[in-house]
């Protein structure tokens, strides 16, 4: 006999089918938690799918942490699958974890959302969603709740220069393939991940490769006693400072010091900002395949003038200065919105509605995507102990009006607009886990 499908009434509006909104999807689906689902492109895999137009990945891109620090705990990826997968790999994963776990049959693809808001400002208000399939014709309904898991990483974060550059000037999202450095005079702005990953694939095919800085930075090798750098050691919980002074002079044996090559001494300590994990970055400055500059203090045609009075003629400027968070379909101040970044319960639990949840506004090293799993776990298990009114589910739903509990782990971040949702994994992990573990 066919279950009835349940009213919009009845269900979660679910937004996205990249790593988080799958994660999600698994979860209330798990937890028996009724919803719907809507991607803007045709198939799963959000930025890894660079067959999506809002996709950021480039040709060369590959993941920064090893596939057992990144995989679901629950679907490992192949043994045959590279340690460091790349962009085509890691579709293949998804739409294979969309086929074994059946969560394609609660979405709806090539559906955009435009519009999410509260018809009352009760906590436990419906939500109107309304979507634009691609018709012409706008359709609306009210869900019970919403879950926005669109993503980090689309919305390009682009700097404003003083002056005016004639050559071209791009964000690292408009970067796919090396050709488009060929025989150009190239600089790239920041030197983070994506900008030492693609100054190293600028070096097969410019004529010069720069890198303007304007802090400092702790490389981390992909490999460290042949192994991926992320599986090795972590067994032994050293204390916050002692571990911070014993793993910067450990990563100085292995990469030696990034000052020496002219990077800025970093003005804080290992772990306050996300580390750089190249093996090549410094291998090809240290044989003058890439230069380090500082940073800019104006532009005036083809000539970048930089800050410590020199200045240099370049054919390309590409800023890799990364993503702001970007949810055009809701009110800022539904999400409690506060400088940088949405002030959330466990980055996660609106304090305003019970039934409003973002996943995978999260970043720290080494949280992989079992991580974004088990905020998506929390959630399934608050929604669905809400709708039996569960002692536990009731606490989390006084808890999540505030105040969050400290996950930072000690560790004083940068105040960068990445950092603005920077957490430190092990308190992280725990908090979720325990909250988790309440609603069982």
């Amino acid at each position: 006999m066919n279950t009835p499908t349940p009213s919009s009434h009845e269900q979660i509006a679910l937004i996205g089918a990249g790593p988080a909104g799958l994660a999600g999807a698994r979860a209330l689906s798990r937890n028996g938690v009724p919803f719907q689902g809507f991607e803007a492109h045709s198939d799963v895999g959000g930025l890894w799918n660079n067959t999506n137009p809002r996709s950021t990945v480039y040709e060369s891109a590959h993941l920064i942490s090893s596939k057992r620090m990144t995989e679901f705990s629950e679907f490992p990826m192949a043994d045959d699958v590279a340690d460091y997968p790349s962009h085509r790999e890691l579709l293949l994963y998804f739409k294979a974890y969309a086929a074994h776990f059946d969560l394609l049959r609660h979405y709806r693809f090539g559906v955009r959302v435009v519009r999410a808001e509260p018809l009352s400002d009760a906590p436990d208000s419906l939500w109107r969603v309304t979507i634009d399939p691609g018709n012409g014709q706008l359709e609306s309904a009210d869900y019970k709740g919403v879950v926005i898991a669109n993503g980090t990483l689309a919305e390009p974060n682009m700097p404003a220069f003083e002056g005016h550059f004639s050559g071209e000037l791009l964000h690292t999202s408009a970067y796919k393939q090396a050709t488009q450095f060929q025989g150009k005079r190239v600089l790239i702005v920041g030197a983070g991940n994506s900008g030492c990953d693609i100054a190293v694939d600028a070096v097969h095919h410019a004529q010069s490769v720069d890198i303007s800085v304007r802090r400092g930075y702790y490389f981390v090798p992909k490999y460290v006693f042949g192994k991926p750098a992320d599986t090795v050691g972590g067994k032994i919980k050293l204390p916050m400072r002692l571990k911070q002074a014993i793993d910067s002079t450990i990563l100085k044996w292995f990469t030696g010091d990034p000052v020496r090559f002219g990077f800025p001494q970093p003005a804080y300590k290992m772990y306050e900002s996300h580390p750089v994990v190249n093996s090549l970055i410094l291998y090809h400055i240290g044989h003058g395949d890439v230069k380090v500059q500082p940073d800019i203090a104006r532009l005036d045609g083809r000539t970048v003038y930089f800050k410590d009075g020199s200045q240099k003629d370049y054919d390309m400027l590409m800023a890799a200065t990364g993503y702001k968070l970007h949810y055009p379909f809701i009110d800022n101040a539904l999400l409690n919105w506060q400088g940088m970044a949405p002030r959330l319960y466990l980055n996660m639990l609106s304090p305003r509605f019970n039934r409003l949840a973002v996943l995978g506004m999260v970043e720290a090293s080494g949280l992989g995507w079992q991580g974004r799993y088990e905020q998506a776990e929390m959630v399934a298990r608050y929604f669905k102990g809400l709708d039996s009114g569960t002692p536990a589910a009731l606490a989390l739903d006084q808890a999540r009006q505030g105040p969050s509990p400290d996950v930072s782990g000690g560790y004083q971040y940068l105040q960068l607009e990445r950092m603005a949702y920077y957490v430190n994994k092990d308190a992280y992990r725990a908090a979720v886990r325990e909250a988790s573990a309440a609603l069982t």
